[in-house]
């Protein structure tokens, strides 16, 4: 096995097992706290600072990954995430609404650290080839929908089967193994020699900057309907947590092999 086809498969194993707990903790939560008689309306909030500071991470997480190397990055981000599934594991009565969204918090900035970290790194291990590129690209941009649609199974299956608190431990043991797996990827890898700059982190291309804005909005009203109306929806006329999950599911792996 050659040196960029290992690094490549820690990469994209780490991905995965984050990518699966990231799908995971959103059918957990909105499952969850529905059932502990929250408002559709307050379950959405549980996700505002998720989706504030994803948008924030991404802005500067590229910046960041200059600066200190994208293993690094990938790190710091997949341990947020661990941090974020253990404040998960208190008792139902600490689990307040302020509470809960620090931790959605530190999971929407582990999220986009892991997410920028696992695509720029794989642009550098692949090498020279174009094709080789093109196909491992988009091996990890197709696996992410699908990968993440398990989760969403995985998540409504684990609540039923052990609880939230028991659930949330399960996916933080599946995460400490690509946490491990990283810490053997070369160091400093995509870091720069100078001090990148953050004036760097728009496109010198107006348009592109315009097009990045959109995809704010776009990926919201996705969330909003899809991660927390749908499956509340669902739940409210009778389905089980695993038929919401696997419904769900379905729908995202399909769009993930299209991809």
């Amino acid at each position: 096995m050659t040196a960029a086809l290992r690094n490549y498969l820690i990469i994209t194993g780490n991905y995965w097992a984050f990518t699966i707990t990231d799908g995971a903790i959103r059918m957990l939560v909105v499952l969850h706290f529905y059932h502990m008689g929250y408002s559709p309306f307050a379950i959405a909030m549980l996700f505002v600072f998720y989706e504030v500071f994803g948008i924030v991470t991404n802005f500067v997480g590229g910046w960041l990954g200059a600066r200190i190397g994208l293993n690094r990055t990938m790190q710091v981000g997949t341990a947020m995430q661990i941090v974020a599934l253990l404040m998960l594991t208190v008792p139902n009565p600490l689990l307040t609404v302020a509470y809960v969204m620090a931790a959605q918090a530190l999971s929407g900035i582990a999220k986009d650290l892991n997410k920028m970290s696992a695509k720029a790194g794989v642009k550098l291990v692949a090498g020279a080839s174009d094709d080789q590129l093109f196909k491992w690209v988009a091996w990890i941009t197709g696996s992410k929908n699908a990968l993440k649609g398990i989760g969403f199974f995985v998540g409504a299956a684990l609540l039923s089967l052990i609880g939230f608190q028991g659930a949330n431990l399960a996916l933080v043991l599946l995460l400490v193994l690509g946490l491990i797996a990283t810490f053997t990827l070369p160091s400093g890898l995509g870091a720069m020699k100078g001090k990148a700059k953050f004036s760097a982190l728009f496109s010198q291309d107006a348009a592109i900057n315009w097009l990045a804005a959109a995809r704010i909005f776009l990926f919201g009203a996705r969330d909003v309907w899809f991660v927390v109306a749908l499956p509340v929806y669902l739940v409210s006329i009778g389905w089980d947590f695993e038929w919401v999950g696997a419904y769900l599911a379905l729908w995202v792996v399909g769009y993930g092999i299209v991809q």
